[in-house]
Parts: C-alpha cells; structure tokens; sequence
C-alpha cells in the first residue's frame, strides 16, 4: 500500500473539495440565522404599521414565511452548485418530489392557493365578524393555510382557506351600520295601527336606534293565528346585538302597558253530531 499517495490524495481532497465543504457549512451557519432575522424584521414591521397605521398584518406575515423559505432553498441550491454537484440532476429529483408531494398534499396545497387568494381579494381582516362554511364568529387571525376564527359561545374554529376561497361570505362589519329586522305578532282583534305606532315609539327612545334611516312597522304577513308587524332599524355595527336584545324587551313591556296581545298558535276544532 502506497501511503504517500494515499496521503496525497487526501491532501489534495482537503485542498479543494474539503475546504469548499467548510466554507459552505459557514455558509449555511451563517445564511439560516440572518434568513430568519430578517423574516422577523419583517414581521414587525407589519406589527409597527399595524400600531399605527392600523394596517392588517397578514400579509406581512405571509411574505415573511414565504421568504424565509425561498431563500432557504436558494442557499441550498447555491452552495450545491458551488461544490460543483451537478444540480440538473437534483433538479428533475426535486421536480419528482413535488409531484408526488404535490399528489399526497393536495389538499394542503389548495388552502395555500386559497390563503394567497385571500390575502389579494380581502373579502374580510382581522376582528371582523363574518359567516361562512355554516359558522359565523370574529376573525381572530388569518393564517396562510387556515383563518381562526371565534364564535359566540367562544369555540375557535379553523376554516380551511381553501373552501373558504370559493364559498359565500358574508361580512357584518365591513359597513358601519346595519339593520336589524324584528318582526312582531298581534292578534287579529287588536288595533295594527296602535300596534305599530308603539313600536316606532320605542325605537325613537332607543339611543342606539339610528333615526336615519328612520323605524318603520309595517304589516307583512296574514298568519293563521296572527298579523305580523315587520320593524326594521338601523343601527352601528357594534350595536346590533345590544339592539335586538333591547327592542324585543323593550316591545314586550309596551304591548302589555297598553293591552296589545301576542297570541300563541292555535286551532278550531269543529265537531260534528250526526246523531
């Protein structure tokens, strides 16, 4: 056994190829830990806009994950190439890779489209109060995969942002104001006019009603057992519930001060004596 040439060849190895597997290990040391400085600075800056400006963050932490993990993988291609490996080949792998991952992932990667999607058309922001996919809550945080979301009853619920894309949404808090529609029954005996001047009565008192547009009361339905009173108001958004609560007791106390009925269900039952 030659040891001298073994020697040299090895001394020729860490010539060249060892010392460029020790610059790019520095490389990566180096690389990784700014790549994610500086995805942090990002973030924040969207937190300081956010301070502000009032700006949603959502996109600033979209493009702060989406370059972390570009620029990762340009390093790593980078020094692939600079320790002469011969990236054609490892390309057509990473391309066989993405298929079959692609294939395994599919629904993952359709909440990734659906994420971006949303963040350019911004059908609703953070704390807005929204229903889609049969839920409806507040809008706690958009993610690029899923949005959370809070219910009333406080259950947090992740929508995946891929059906959320392509379903209908409606968004309550996008105008300032909205209405609530109250409906209320009386009996047939009782006098509509008087019925519907007390409603209009009580909305006037109500110091969240909004007198522009002004109530309304009128009748909208002949039911079997009652006429029904169709009262819409409008108030600020962040109103609506304290509104719907107020009106309905409110309604309820000045239809028993002034004899107005609101009848239950009922049914004649006529019966025949063929004897």
């Amino acid at each position: 056994m030659d040891w001298q040439q073994i020697w040299t060849t090895v001394q020729n190895w860490l010539t060249n190829t060892g010392i460029k597997i020790l610059i790019a290990i520095l490389l990566l040391v180096i690389s990784f830990p700014f790549i994610n400085w500086l995805g942090k600075k990002i973030a924040k800056r969207g937190e300081k806009l956010k301070e502000k400006k009032h700006i949603d963050t959502t996109v600033y932490r979209t493009l702060s994950y989406i370059a972390k993990v570009g620029l990762k993988i340009l390093v790593v291609i980078s020094l692939i190439a600079y320790l002469g490996i011969d990236t054609s080949a490892l390309t057509a792998l990473i391309a066989s890779l993405g298929v079959g991952v692609g294939l395994a992932v599919n629904g993952t990667l359709s909440n990734f489209a659906g994420g971006v999607l949303l963040l350019f058309t911004r059908p609703f922001k953070d704390g807005d109060y929204i229903s889609a996919n049969g839920f409806e809550g507040t809008v706690e945080d958009i993610f690029i995969c899923n949005t959370k979301v809070r219910t009333n009853d406080n259950k947090v619920i992740y929508l995946p942002n891929g059906k959320l894309s392509t379903s209908e949404i409606v968004n309550y808090t996008e105008n300032n104001t909205r209405r609530v529609d109250l409906t209320y029954s009386i009996s047939y005996s009782d006098d509509f006019d008087k019925a519907a001047g007390i409603v209009k009565k009580v909305a006037a008192e109500n110091p969240k009603v909004l007198s522009d547009p002004a109530p309304m009361a009128r009748v909208t339905k002949h039911s079997a057992s009652s006429i029904d009173l169709f009262c819409p108001v409008w108030c600020k958004t962040e109103d609506y519930w304290t509104v719907l609560f107020d009106m309905n007791e409110q309604v309820k106390k000045a239809f028993d001060e002034n004899g107005i009925t609101i009848p239950f269900d009922q049914m004649d039952i006529h019966v025949k004596n063929d004897r």
